[in-house]
């Protein structure tokens, strides 16, 4: 059954122009079908081929599917610019909404309802709606059945918002922020304009290569020892570009090893072990950030510099809280941040480890729908860069939450990140903080094992406080490593509170075993906390001085001598 708002007047934009030529009046744009092709995210998917864009890939056969018997659902829709929206089509698989909302958004954060429903009952509902925004989405209150939310089709009809002429200033001061043997980092002043800069086109030589919202991009795939010349256009919401920047010609190294990420590129899971592009097994080493909604002013560019060259990190590990004033208090905000920080470790040449620092509660599945949300943009973003490590579940924790849990929540989440992005490691938490269950029920290697996350390039977390954890953590450890894919994305040589005394003696067996099996690790962390895990003393962010070891506590200058020790790359 067909579902009106109003009654519709689709199909007479032809009749309508031909009046406004003969009145004089101005002419109004053909109502255009614009969702089609867009980027399309939703909160959940039933699994692998129910993707969000196979709702707007114009194919009846195909369909996007949510978690079934999950309320709230919502699908969403960027169209690339402001359009003026007057009808959307939704045609339902036989999981329908049966109450739900359609709103739009300049933003996607703040949402304006155009139409909403609660007697829906299926089919197709087309409906005319008036609205203005760049993002539409379908949120959906309801089910009409036991099961999910399901669209074969979800269409979206408007014309480009107002009539904007005028074109944006020139982004100025383009320059270069890094270069590897294969890559180039650029950065950019924002350009201005009479409505608003949606985004920036970036080009080398005559081609464009990206198109970005902020004011920086990496070029990846490049030649070493190579020239390149680049230009950046800004352009707004009514297809208006600016003329090009000045151009900056950079050069890209000369490869060698100059670092981390250059020496290894693309990183994969062979056997139990982490190996390079070339098939050579490594260890990497490097330091995690604090939580970026407290401690956000340690990760700056000078701060950055030394990590990278100082210290000589391999990998920075963006970790973000969900809850505790973290992620889902801004979505937008901190995922802006970690897109802004992955790009910043690679402009340096090291890894990005993204942390979900979920933690209380300790069910990953509590913010599954969060995490498909934030995972699918990152992908998205970065697949291209050889760099960018994905940790999905920092430390599962709680009676309730054994390896069966843990290890559905990962079945569901890996896929999105795979639609994307199919080649970057994914790192899966363990049972009991991410201890393989020692600190619970005990050793849960081989329950791990013997039920494995599904897919390729799947490593398994361990964290450890030295002066908490002793011979048993450290043996359960050593003995995992034979077994599994093992990756100790965080440690500390204090108690398990980040605080208290230090045990450098036990954290050196540690250290030992993680070198002998080659097990990469990050400690916890690169902040100015008052506890005596952070690395640097109280009251050094966010001006430094950062590099060498006045700044440093105790532990931060313990760990960076060993993070500094010759990479075996």
């Amino acid at each position: 059954m067909l579902a009106f708002a109003v009654p519709s007047m689709i199909g007479t934009t032809s009749q309508a122009a031909a009046a406004a030529r003969t009145s004089g009046a101005a002419i109004t744009a053909p109502v255009q079908l614009i969702s089609r092709g867009k980027p399309a995210t939703a909160s959940s998917i039933e699994g692998a081929g129910f993707e969000a864009g196979l709702a707007v890939d114009g194919n009846t056969a195909s369909r996007w599917a949510s978690a079934e018997g999950v309320d709230p659902q919502w699908i969403r829709i960027d169209l690339g610019g402001s359009y003026a929206i007057s009808r959307v089509r939704l045609n339902w698989e036989v999981a329908y909404g049966s109450a739900y909302r359609i709103e739009v958004s300049p933003n996607d954060s703040s949402w304006t309802s155009v139409y909403s429903t609660s007697s829906a009952d299926g089919a197709v509902d087309d409906l005319t709606v008036s609205g203005t925004g760049r993002y539409v989405r379908v949120y959906g209150t309801a089910r009409g059945t036991q099961w999910g939310y399901s669209l074969w089709e979800f269409d979206v009809y408007g014309t480009p918002a107002g009539s904007d002429t005028t074109a944006p200033s020139v982004p100025g001061n383009l320059r270069s922020t890094g270069t590897t043997s294969s890559s180039v980092s650029l950065a950019w002043n924002a350009a201005t304009d009479n409505v608003g800069v949606t985004g920036y086109e970036v080009y080398r030589g005559g081609t464009q290569v990206a198109t970005v919202t902020g004011t920086s991009h990496t070029d990846t795939g490049l030649t070493a020892s190579t020239s390149y010349t680049y230009t950046v256009r800004a352009r707004d919401a009514a297809g208006n570009r600016s003329a090009a920047s000045t151009a900056v010609t950079v050069q890209t190294g000369s490869g060698g090893g100059s670092t981390p990420v250059a020496a290894n590129g693309q990183l994969r899971v062979c056997g139990t072990k982490l190996c390079n592009e070339a098939g050579k097994q490594i260890q990497l080493r490097g330091m995690s950030s604090h939580g970026i909604q407290w401690y956000d002013q340690c990760l700056n560019n000078a701060s950055l510099d030394a990590l990278a060259n100082d210290w000589k990190a391999d990998i920075l590990r963006i970790s973000m809280y969900i809850q505790e004033g973290g992620y889902e208090t801004n979505p937008r905000a901190f995922t802006d941040r970690v897109h802004q920080l992955i790009e910043m470790a690679t402009a340096r040449g090291m890894y990005a480890l993204v942390d979900w620092h979920m933690l209380t509660p300790g069910d990953p599945n509590y913010n599954l729908s969060r995490a498909r949300t934030f995972f699918t943009e990152i992908a998205q973003r970065h697949n291209a860069k050889k760099n960018v490590l994905y940790e999905i579940a920092n430390e599962p924790n709680g009676d309730s939450v054994t390896w069966s849990v843990i290890r559905n929540y990962a079945n569901q989440l890996v896929p999105v990140i795979r639609q994307y992005d199919p080649d970057a490691p994914i790192l899966v938490g363990t049972p009991a903080w991410s201890s393989l269950g020692v600190s619970g029920p005990g050793d849960q290697t081989d329950t791990i094992r013997g039920n494995p996350v599904s897919g390729t390039n799947i490593m398994y977390t361990f964290h450890f406080y030295a002066a908490s954890h002793g011979t048993a953590y450290l043996n359960a450890l050593s003995r995992a490593a034979d077994l599994l894919p093992m990756f100790v994305s965080e440690f500390g040589t204090q108690t398990a509170s980040g605080d208290g005394g230090n045990n450098f003696t036990r954290s050196q067996q540690y250290i030992d075993l993680m070198a002998q099996k080659k097990i990469s690790w990050v400690s916890w962390n690169y902040s100015d906390d008052f506890r005596t895990g952070a690395a640097f003393t109280t009251g050094t962010c966010p001006n430094g001085p950062y590099a060498g070891t006045s700044r440093l506590k105790e532990a931060g200058v313990w760990v960076r001598d060993r993070i500094r020790t010759a990479d075996d790359f």
